[in-house]
């Protein structure tokens, strides 16, 4: 949120009230190539890609100081369901909190140990809910410590200005005061390079600002394997479903 100053006269009086000036949007599209997911290339399914903004002239800083952050201190929700994270990323600011409700019939322990903000919510029930509150940024990389295959991405940013791609890899922006801003971008199966590269000073018009495609290449990617939260080979499970430091019936 921004304020322009409207100045009044009379004869004898000058008279300043502020005017909120009109804030933007900032969109676009982004497209991802060279990828082995299924997914990607069967379906085109471009989501999950993360883009902020970040102040440049500090002008829409200080808009945010005066007013607070609207996207600071919310909640959101990151499911817990057919034994996957639903969505697969998120973002928020920081100080917002993210709420894991386990839907399945079975235990999950989510949890995160290195980058961004480690968290251990531990071992909890179907049909309950364990939360966060992220105070830090950075890439939280969310893991279940019973099942392996289970991951997920929290973006943690300082900034308001902040999308997730949609299926189509379509965003928008939302709310942003006119000025300089740094386009950042965060892919999980892009290197880190790469994504530098892409980055952009970018000027946000009062109108608002439909940017060119972005095209993400995930040349290089190879997933790596990852341990549980005690740093040790995940367990197989048993045949019957049970696994370690599961509740005795």
């Amino acid at each position: 949120m921004t304020w322009r100053w409207l100045i009044f006269s009379s004869a004898s009086l000058w008279l300043a009230l502020p005017v909120e000036a009109p804030a933007a949007s900032v969109n676009g599209e982004v497209e991802l190539t060279n990828s082995k997911d299924a997914a990607v290339r069967k379906r085109k399914d471009y989501s999950g890609v993360v883009l902020w903004l970040e102040a440049v002239d500090h002008g829409a800083d200080r808009a945010v100081e005066r007013t607070g952050p609207a996207s600071a201190g919310r909640r959101v929700e990151m499911l817990q369901q057919d034994k996957r994270f639903l969505p697969h990323v998120v973002a928020i600011s920081v100080g917002s909190t993210v709420d894991f409700p386990n839907l399945d019939l079975i235990f999950h322990n989510a949890f995160s140990n290195f980058s961004g903000q480690p968290f251990d919510v531990g071992l909890y029930a179907p049909r309950t809910s364990k939360s966060v509150t992220f105070k830090k940024a950075g890439i939280v990389r969310v893991f279940c410590n019973i099942h392996s295959t289970m991951s997920a991405t929290i973006a943690v940013l300082g900034t308001p200005w902040y999308a997730v791609t949609q299926y189509s890899g379509k965003y928008n922006i939302a709310n942003v005061p006119p000025g300089e801003y740094q386009l950042r971008i965060f892919h999980e199966r892009a290197l880190p390079e790469n994504l530098k590269f892409l980055e952009r000073r970018i000027a946000v018009p009062e109108s608002g600002l439909t940017l060119p495609l972005v095209s993400i290449s995930e040349t290089g990617f190879i997933p790596a394997p990852h341990l549980n939260k005690y740093g040790k080979d995940y367990l197989p499970l048993s045949n019957d479903g049970t696994y370690p430091g599961a509740p005795k019936q």
